[in-house]
């Protein structure tokens, strides 16, 4: 009272209005910080592999580690601290030269859920009430040296909807694959399975299998949809697979995962939009805030960015990213959902920023047309797409902070690029009547192909944007059959993006004549095809 007395006696009585408002503000303030949390912890090089840090295992220094939109360094003891929320996955970006723990289905093992309250009850299991977050919430690494030249595989939609589906996955792309030495690691583009998520267990089972560390993408047939915001409906793929927007380094490259479908459709309130959350994208940009501008940044996530239909992704989310990635002169980005394959470019006029567009491969299926069409030798659908790219897989071979891509088909040789398309015998005087069409699976157009005829001179090629006539031939043997088919019709053809035609000349001799097809990719490689052709009388 006395100091009370004396302040307003030689201050005023405003003079003490305002210094209660500035100790409550104070006290208010005081008061939110500690009802803030925290998750802090320890990243650490985990010399013995035991999962816990001994005294002689040292924290590592600079690493990032995220809560899904802040992202910090840890310091010179390898320690980090980040606010935390009620639904919140904690996890490393692992840093070249480390690999993470991997589970028993090789499954990286660098996040923690912290859900105290658990997920809300779905169809489809979700992650259990995980309580308060651990005093010390530490992560182990190994060191694991990384050359910079390295291959990794990458597969789009394997999208298998029974069970029976997922033996075909297996026998038609897992197991050319198991026991591989060849590759870094492996990446699935989303729709691991067709709605159904318990699928998502024998989904791993079956990767687990080629024996290679492997990265997951959520697709929008791995969501949960009966959820009413977009933040809940990866509940599920989150307690099978961790959080859906993450990123990690190998060599010099950055790979950065990301849900792009937004459920419900903000613009209908129902189905689902491509495009970005504003805290996805803030991830984005906090963890790019520690990666150097000379490496490659590897964007992968399920539907394409679409830059001619905003119906399809949303152009302020792409924008954002766009504007983001400005600074990185070395990018790409990878998606699938489509069920074909295309190269895709952005430039100025799509709200890219630099003078180089930016490349996205819309790479083709694992399960092809959804496992329909003929049966293969190996009692698989042969699934050829509906631009007649043939089901399989591709390869990316990062180069230090260049990248090329190849296109894997599956149960083929990997020479097998271009399906060259003509008769195998034709009447001569008929002969002005038919085309030579090439299918170049990893094409676009301004590609350089070419056809030679014996040993006659090289010919430039038509590009044409066309329905693949193979593919229509095995759409038409169903429309057409006279007996039932068991197998699935396969879908209409849509115009193919990497197609080029030549009419033969109307003079070429009776007898056997070999065509060769030839085709340069944007990467400089050469691929050459060969057929037979029988000219009668």
């Amino acid at each position: 009272m006395i100091f009370t007395s004396l302040f307003i006696t030689i201050f005023g009585q405003r003079s003490i209005m305002k210094l209660k408002f500035i100790l409550m503000a104070v006290c208010l303030s005081y008061g939110v910080v500690h009802a803030q949390q925290f998750a802090k912890g320890v990243v650490y090089n985990d010399i013995n592999k035991n999962g816990k840090k001994d005294r002689n295992e040292k924290g590592l220094e600079s690493v990032s580690v995220s809560n899904g939109r802040d992202v910090v360094l840890t310091n010179s003891k390898g320690e980090y601290q980040l606010p935390i929320g009620d639904d919140n996955i904690i996890f490393v970006i692992k840093p070249s030269d480390y690999i993470f723990p991997l589970d028993n289905n090789n499954l990286p093992q660098y996040y923690y859920i912290h859900k105290p309250n658990g997920s809300p009850t779905l169809k489809y299991n979700t992650s259990k009430p995980t309580g308060k977050i651990p005093a010390s919430l530490d992560f182990p690494l190994y060191e694991n040296k990384e050359d910079t030249h390295f291959r990794a595989l990458v597969f789009g939609d394997p999208q298998a909807y029974t069970l029976d589906e997922i033996t075909f996955f297996k026998k038609g792309i897992v197991n050319e694959l198991v026991g591989t030495q060849d590759f870094a690691f492996g990446i699935s583009l989303g729709d691991l399975v067709g709605d159904d998520l318990i699928l998502h267990d024998p989904y791993k089972a079956a990767v687990q299998e080629i024996g290679v560390p492997w990265y997951n993408v959520m697709g929008n047939h791995d969501m949960n949809y009966d959820v009413k915001v977009d933040s809940l409906s990866d509940e599920t793929f989150e307690y099978h697979f961790g959080p859906n927007n993450y990123s990690f380094n190998y060599g010099n490259a950055h790979f950065i995962v990301l849900d792009n479908i937004i459920y419900p459709n903000p613009r209908t309130g129902k189905g689902y939009l491509g495009g970005f959350r504003k805290d996805q994208l803030d991830f984005v940009e906090n963890d790019l805030k520690h990666v150097s501008k000379d490496k490659l940044i590897v964007l992968c996530f399920h539907i394409p960015l679409q830059h001619n239909n905003s119906d399809v992704f949303r152009n302020e989310d792409r924008q954002r990213l766009f504007d983001i990635l400005a600074p990185f002169n070395n990018t790409v980005s990878l998606s699938a959902h489509t069920h074909y394959q295309q190269q895709l470019f952005y430039d100025k006029k799509d709200g890219w920023r630099q003078e180089k567009p930016h490349h996205e491969y819309n790479v083709g299926t694992t399960s092809g047309d959804w496992y329909s069409g003929e049966m293969t030798p190996n009692n698989t659908p042969s699934s050829t797409m509906r631009d007649g790219t043939p089901k399989g897989y591709a390869i990316m071979n990062i180069n230090d902070n260049q990248y090329s891509f190849d296109y894997k088909v599956a149960n083929k040789t990997k020479d097998y690029q271009i399906n060259v398309i003509v008769p195998s015998v034709i009447k001569s005087k008929y002969l002005k009547q038919y085309h030579v069409y090439a299918n170049f699976f990893m094409g676009k157009e301004g590609d350089d192909v070419q056809i030679k005829i014996d040993n006659g001179p090289w010919k430039a090629m038509k590009y044409d944007l066309m329905a693949d006539p193979s593919y229509q031939y095995e759409v038409l043997k169903f429309d057409n059959a006279t007996a039932l088919k068991e197998a699935r019709r396969p879908s209409n053809p849509t115009l193919s993006t990497h197609i080029w035609s030549f009419r033969l000349p109307a003079n070429l001799s009776i007898g056997q004549h070999v065509i060769e097809v030839k085709a340069k990719d944007m990467y400089g490689k050469v691929h050459h095809q060969e057929v037979n052709v029988e000219v009668v009388k």
